[in-house]
């Protein structure tokens, strides 16, 4: 009974290291998002290439927790919720590194836009990143808490990310037909903005995971989704 003691304290310190972990590897996520679309909104090829710089260490770190997963379900053989966290720290850092990569992809997007002497600043790309960065902060709130009141926030907020990829769509394709000659670069931004939409979505994937681990039913949350 003592040896059983000891085993179930020492997994719950691995536990806490490995939302520790993820939390960490969550916050590096949201920083490269944020460097992005500052390097989109101020065609700032210095912070374009910080995020790129930064992938690296994301991908380290999605290692590093996939293989802390992988020992905890050989050596500690988890059952029932302790299974579920450990099988969603797994998701979740998939969906985390997903967002680096699209972080990525936008901080080259804006280096192509600035070469073809292209402009971004007659939308408003940050009111729909800041959204999209408050659902990643809180989908990791939800799974640090396991606050089922959080997940149905950050789900509901996907309806404000997706509208707000329409109403910019909508505008880049006006300032399009106003000025040919820029169809390449705002060509470029309209797949920005698509990115930055798909960051949402991989928030949603997070919160969904932890209404997983809280009820152990792995449903659809989404309106969108079937």
């Amino acid at each position: 009974m003592e040896a059983y003691h000891h085993s179930r304290i020492s997994f719950e310190r691995e536990l806490q290291q490995l939302e520790h972990d993820l939390l960490e590897m969550g916050a590096r996520a949201e920083s490269m998002v944020v460097k992005a679309v500052d390097s989109l909104v101020l065609l700032d090829s210095g912070l374009a290439h910080e995020v790129m710089e930064s992938d690296d260490e994301l991908d380290a770190q999605d290692l590093v927790i996939e293989n802390s997963c992988l020992r905890m379900l050989a050596l500690q053989a988890p059952m029932a919720r302790d299974l579920r966290t450990i099988g969603t720290a797994m998701k979740m850092v998939t969906d985390l590194e997903r967002v680096g990569d699209l972080a990525v992809d936008v901080a080259k997007i804006s280096l192509k836009i600035e070469a073809e002497l292209g402009a971004t600043d007659f939308i408003d790309v940050r009111s729909m990143s800041n959204v999209a960065l408050l659902m990643l902060r809180e989908s990791l709130q939800a799974f640090v808490n396991r606050d089922l009141d959080l997940v149905r926030e950050v789900c509901e907020k996907d309806d404000l990310v997706d509208q707000a990829y329409r109403d910019l769509r909508g505008q880049i394709h006006a300032y399009m037909r106003s000025n040919p000659e820029a169809d390449v670069a705002a060509s470029w931004l309209l797949l920005a903005i698509h990115h930055l939409e798909r960051i949402a979505d991989h928030a949603v994937n997070i919160a969904e995971r932890v209404n997983f681990v809280v009820t152990g039913k792995l449903e659809s949350l989404s309106k969108h989704r079937p």
